[in-house]
């Protein structure tokens, strides 16, 4: 219960941090760099899947360009909107999963089993995130990719997990949005790396 307040806490944090930085430009300055940024989410989700057949470009313009924010950032401002969605989404995928174990007439044992160990992932999963973030912020763009990376595998073993036991799994969605929601961090992160 603590572990879950504490990032409950840290998430709120990183979220007033990301609008006290990005949130309060001026009015003139906004509307002037709104295509802009804009222009800069589709560029920067095109690179990215010019990089990758597995990177979803729809997917990627589509969820940065839900959060009003992103429309009037810089590329550190979409690394941020892009980790703190996949906190968002982990954090949620992890309530779906306990509510799965609650049901303990849902499938089969070995689904039990699978349920379990992407628990165990995801509430790693959220921690690691949290810790991306943290070292983001700290300018530490080695560590934050490599604890993307580290989530990007906690959701694909969790996925994977069920079609080993050949089960059907009932986290293919959340598993993929957060898969996908990390990689566009991921990539960011290195474009920032790659322009440093």
């Amino acid at each position: 219960m603590l572990r879950h307040w504490h990032v409950s806490f840290l998430s709120f944090c990183f979220f007033f941090l990301f609008l006290f930085l990005f949130l309060w430009t001026p009015y003139d300055e906004i509307s002037a760099t709104r295509t802009f940024s804009v222009d800069l989410i589709n560029k920067t989700c095109k690179t990215c899947s010019d990089k990758s057949t597995v990177f979803n470009y729809t997917f990627c313009s589509a969820s940065l360009q839900e959060i009003p924010v992103s429309r009037t950032t810089n590329l550190q401002g979409l690394a941020i909107v892009a980790m703190e969605l996949t906190l968002q989404n982990a954090t949620h995928t992890l309530s779906v999963i306990k509510e799965l174990r609650r049901n303990e007439t849902w499938g089969h044992p070995f689904a039990s089993a699978c349920l379990r160990d992407c628990d165990v992932l995801y509430s790693d999963g959220v921690i690691t995130l949290v810790d991306a973030v943290a070292a983001f912020l700290e300018g530490k763009y080695g560590s934050a990719g490599a604890w993307l990376t580290a989530v990007m595998d906690g959701a694909t073993t969790c996925e994977e997990g069920f079609g080993d036991m050949e089960e059907a799994s009932p986290l293919t969605e959340q598993n993929y949005s957060v898969f996908q929601l990390c990689y566009v961090a991921l990539c960011i992160v290195n474009l920032l790396v790659s322009h440093a």
